[in-house]
């Protein structure tokens, strides 16, 4: 997914300084992005986001990006139980969760007037988010999730909240500051805040980063 963004935005740069080269207006932007990703635990978060101006002060954009874990208290919760049942037979049982989340949203952003280099915006946008629920089980550091169906383990069969994938809808509304650092070049300083609407629990996803792009 990181190698993925990183060959988009450098594609997508090119035309861009060759539009903006030819055209001399700002129409919109590209930029990547890297943020520290907080929920029920802290992780990192990579993606895509480009926008094009519908009228002044208006813009649209689209974000793409991956979350590396999302882990709630739910999930956590289910593994501890099933770790519980092998426990019963087995001796130094461990296990890990993770929810990886990729995502993809769209909506309008609202430039706030500011003369300067600094552009303050607000944004909203909604999308689809595809949850991974990955957890995994060891017994004397040894990985057992695929044979936890034996009956040396309690003949435990992992469920859709423990393994498997679900795509479910997702909000995002956020806001930043866009610096015009060098003639098209931009660093944004941003907020996003996400919620899944996953079953039985939402998740929520607070996101605090740096986007690297260009005007074009």
């Amino acid at each position: 997914m990181r190698s993925f963004v990183f060959v988009l935005l450098g594609s997508l740069t090119l035309t861009s300084v060759a539009s903006a080269q030819s055209t001399g207006a700002d129409k919109g932007y590209i930029e990547g992005v890297a943020q520290s990703s907080i929920s029920n635990v802290t992780s990192q978060s990579f993606g895509v986001e480009g926008g094009f101006t519908v009228m002044p002060r208006l813009q649209i954009y689209a974000e793409a990006g991956q979350v590396s874990n999302v882990a709630t208290a739910q999930i956590s919760s289910a593994a501890q139980q099933i770790a519980g049942v092998i426990s019963q037979t087995q001796s130094n049982v461990g296990y890990s969760v993770k929810q990886p989340v990729t995502f993809f949203v769209a909506g309008a952003k609202y430039l706030v007037p500011m003369e300067g280099k600094l552009q303050p915006y607000l944004m909203g946008g909604f999308g689809v988010a595809k949850v991974k629920q990955d957890a995994t089980f060891s017994v004397n550091g040894t990985d057992v999730t695929s044979s936890l169906a034996q009956p040396q383990y309690g003949s435990v069969q992992l469920g859709s909240d423990l393994s498997g994938t679900f795509t479910k809808p997702m909000l995002s509304i956020g806001g930043g500051v866009m610096w015009s650092a060098w003639q098209r070049l931009i660093v944004d300083v941003q907020y996003r805040y996400g919620r899944v609407f996953a079953p039985d629990e939402g998740i929520n996803i607070n996101r605090i980063g740096v986007g690297l792009g260009v005007r074009f």
